[in-house]
């Protein structure tokens, strides 16, 4: 396996666990946060160890799952200069379709235990999961639409300036499938925020528990799942999964490019 900055990978069992670290955090390890690249790679690996057969998805900090720090790079026009860069945005939004590509495709059950936070790429990849174990505090939203408004938490200060994107990490390509046409667009234009607690009584996510519950409702389900035969769980995924990879080939790309094109408007 490939060495990571932004996230670190525990194997144990036949479970992966990726940690990913903060985003205010591994934006000083990493040049503009290339968890999204790093990521992408990771679970493409991943898909391909014989010897893992859960992945679980979770933040490294109490608090947050992932969420995007604070930053004017929205606004700066910063990252214009990186949009046709191998090692600019086209590294970050190659890597997100990577890593969704890699978890839908997966013969592998991907559990997002969300220990805090998903906001953007975060919940993007929660949704994208097989199975879902949140906090029940824990914070969900795509942002993208209300940068300035939305706060994580933990903090207090807004994640962006005032200013729109397209949401382009994947949420678009997901969330349709687990909300009504009103509900989901409510959802992106006015990002909306719910809880775990809310998006478990929906049905939206598996269960949602108080934090010091988490680690014990993730633990029985991976306990539960390695009970069943691996080629039949991973034949089953393939099956159920192929609307999601039929939706995600549909929209993906699309969603990315209007972000890109947003970005390069600046």
């Amino acid at each position: 396996m490939s060495e990571y900055r932004a996230i670190s990978i525990a194997r144990t069992g036949g479970v992966a666990t990726v940690r990913m670290k903060p985003l205010r955090v591994s934006m000083n390890l990493v040049p503009y946060a290339e968890i999204h690249h790093e990521m992408g790679r990771a679970l493409s690996e991943l898909r391909l160890d014989d010897d893992i057969r859960i992945v679980v998805l979770t933040g490294e900090e109490d608090g947050e799952f992932l969420v995007p720090p604070p930053t004017d790079n929205y606004r700066s026009g910063s990252q214009n200069g990186r949009l046709g860069s191998p090692r600019g945005e086209w590294e970050r939004f190659t890597g997100i379709i990577r890593a969704h590509q890699a978890v839908a495709e997966m013969e592998k059950v991907v559990i997002s235990k969300v220990n805090g936070d998903a906001m953007g790429f975060g919940q993007s990849l929660m949704f994208n999961s097989d199975l879902v174990v949140a906090r029940e505090d824990a914070k969900i939203c795509d942002m993208h639409l209300a940068l300035g408004e939305t706060m994580p938490t933990h903090g207090n200060e807004p994640v962006g300036p005032h200013y729109s994107l397209v949401p382009g990490d994947g949420a678009l390509s997901f969330v349709s499938q687990f909300m009504s046409p009103p509900k989901v667009k409510e959802y992106f234009f006015l990002s909306e925020e719910y809880t775990g607690a809310e998006l478990a009584a929906t049905g939206m996510i598996n269960t949602a528990v108080p934090l010091a519950e988490l680690d014990a409702a993730v633990d029985d389900l991976i306990a539960r799942l390695l009970r069943r035969s691996a080629d039949v769980l991973a034949f089953t995924k393939r099956v159920l999964n192929r609307r999601v990879v039929t939706d995600m080939n549909a929209t993906l790309d699309p969603a990315v490019a209007y972000q890109l094109f947003d970005f390069r408007r600046q």
